[in-house]
């Protein structure tokens, strides 16, 4: 008998050693994915800055594009006065004039493709930062989902109890 009552106890030593080495594995995966999170919200973070910073500077060229443009128009108006004979041609022959004109408008038609390779930059990176934001609600949500099932617990029984 008292072999018996031995043995069960040592039984439920053993039964009790073993759920605190559950808990440091729960609490170790635990650690480890909030691990995982924190350096995942940093990359986040920093794909953000990029694309902030990015986005600055096709912000910043667009404005000095924008002032490209004006200074050719505001020349190019002038040019037009002259080739119509409105304006002091000076010493420019029709040739000359017509050579700066074709110019002009190459160099605007350059800056307008440039333009429209920035705004779909700027497009592009508008995109990927929605998507990150998507990314991230889901990632909530399935944070969210992972703690609603882990606080469901199953009985001895094996029935699952809320």
């Amino acid at each position: 008998r008292k072999q018996a009552t031995e043995y069960s106890t040592s039984s439920s030593d053993e039964e009790f050693e073993s759920k605190p080495s559950l808990t440091h594995k729960a609490k170790r995966a635990l650690r480890k994915r909030r691990k995982l999170e924190k350096e995942t919200k940093q990359l986040i973070k920093q794909e953000e800055l990029k694309r902030l910073h990015k986005a600055q500077a096709i912000q910043r060229q667009l404005e000095e594009l924008e002032e490209r443009q004006r200074t050719l128009e505001i020349f190019g108006v002038e040019l037009e006065r002259e080739l119509r004979g409105e304006a002091d041609s000076g010493t420019k022959d029709e040739n000359q004039m017509l050579h700066e004109w074709f110019e002009l408008v190459m160099e605007k038609n350059k800056l307008m493709r440039y333009e429209s390779e920035l705004l779909i930059i700027a497009q592009e990176l508008e995109l990927e930062d929605h998507q990150s934001r998507l990314e991230q609600k889901l990632r909530e949500k399935m944070a969210i989902d992972g703690k609603s099932k882990g606080t469901v617990c199953c009985s001895p029984q094996g029935q699952t109890v809320p």
